[in-house]
């Protein structure tokens, strides 16, 4: 018992001559050791680093998970499986529910419907997205994230401790200074000729060993390898998004549907087609080569997306360049003839803008 007293009186001495130094320091009565310059390069460093880390990881939080009632959820359950040190399940991300939805809607709209039809291939479009996006957040979660996390809740709390240590005990070091600077003081009233060396000021810097401590905390953690794996992952993603429209695209340009061009070039909603019907010339009877522009009825058309030729009877197309397209008798409403140069064949209507 004596010794817990005796100990918590020397700690309680240390944080009062710890607290006399630094007020004292504040107010210019007392000499302060001057760090070492590395040193404190570093910890601005690391102080830069911390805050812009903080900040990129909450904002890259918000990206991915924008919702904050959806955001806060996540978190609270990530939290509890944690703690329950059991991995979390997948959740399903709004674009696969979003295709789920529309694959219901399919069924209850009957599934051989124009819109049915379609329904199922923009379902299943928005399902691969959704899954293509789940594999983004968990990528980018594990080579993102968790890194910049450890160094906030890790690295950076070893910095700050360490960092405190050294305070106290530089604060230790200039109150023995004082202290010694004062019985100094006194000795030399007490002389008749005081050696004024020994009682100059003196200004002190620490040992650079602690810059090497610092250096290693500082460095441990490589932000910039984990943004590299970001934007990779994001690339990915995001190559993978456009994938999966323009192969949406191919099939919807093949489906039947109830789009035809008015007078004003403007693709506009035409009668639906009467179940059962069929055209009397299909498209697969026409030979392209052999089709031939009216004399009048041609148009400019500028391409809106890039278009990939299915076969030898389709136009490949590149977006922005413009091309001339015509009609043929009998063929499809969704098809139109296109020429650019000597190359000619099928386009599909929702690629283009008519001009004129």
């Amino acid at each position: 018992m004596d010794f817990n007293v005796k100990k918590l009186a020397t700690g309680a001495g240390l944080l009062f001559t710890r607290a006399v130094q630094f007020t004292e320091e504040k107010l210019g009565q007392a000499e302060k050791t001057e760090l070492d310059a590395h040193y404190e390069n570093l910890m601005s460093r690391a102080d830069c680093t911390k805050n812009w880390t903080e900040k990129i990881y909450r904002q890259t939080e918000v990206l991915l998970q924008p919702n904050p009632i959806d955001h806060s959820g996540a978190r609270i359950e990530e939290f509890v499986y944690e703690k329950l040190d059991r991995k979390a399940p997948s959740r399903v991300t709004n674009g696969e529910l979003l295709g789920h939805y529309m694959q219901d809607a399919a069924n209850e709209f009957g599934p051989d419907t124009p819109y049915g039809s379609t329904l199922i291939k923009v379902g299943e479009c928005e399902q691969r997205l959704g899954a293509a996006q789940r594999e983004f957040l968990h990528t980018s979660a594990i080579s993102f994230l968790t890194p910049l996390r450890n160094f906030l809740e890790g690295d950076w709390r070893t910095i700050t401790k360490e960092r405190r240590l050294l305070e106290n005990l530089r604060l230790d070091l200039d109150a023995a200074k004082s202290r010694l600077k004062k019985a100094k003081a006194a000795e030399a009233k007490a002389a008749v000729a005081p050696d004024f060396q020994e009682t100059r000021p003196r200004n002190y810097v620490l040992s650079a060993s602690a810059s090497a401590l610092w250096s290693e905390e500082v460095e441990k953690v490589n932000h910039l390898r984990c943004l590299h794996e970001f934007v990779e992952a994001q690339a990915i993603y995001y190559k993978q998004c456009h994938f999966h429209m323009q192969e949406l695209q191919k099939e919807l340009g093949r489906l039947p549907n109830a789009f035809a061009l008015n007078s004003s070039g403007t693709i506009a909603t035409a009668d639906l087609i009467s179940e059962g019907f069929n055209s009397s010339v299909e498209m697969d009877t026409l030979k392209i080569e052999e089709v031939q522009a009216p004399a009048a009825g041609t148009r400019k058309a500028k391409v809106l997306y890039d278009y990939d030729a299915a076969d030898s009877s389709e136009l490949f197309l590149v977006a922005d360049e413009i091309i001339t397209v015509y009609t043929v008798p009998g063929m499809d409403s969704d098809w139109l003839v296109g020429e650019k140069g000597d190359q000619k064949g099928k386009v599909p209507v929702t690629y283009l803008e008519l001009l004129s």
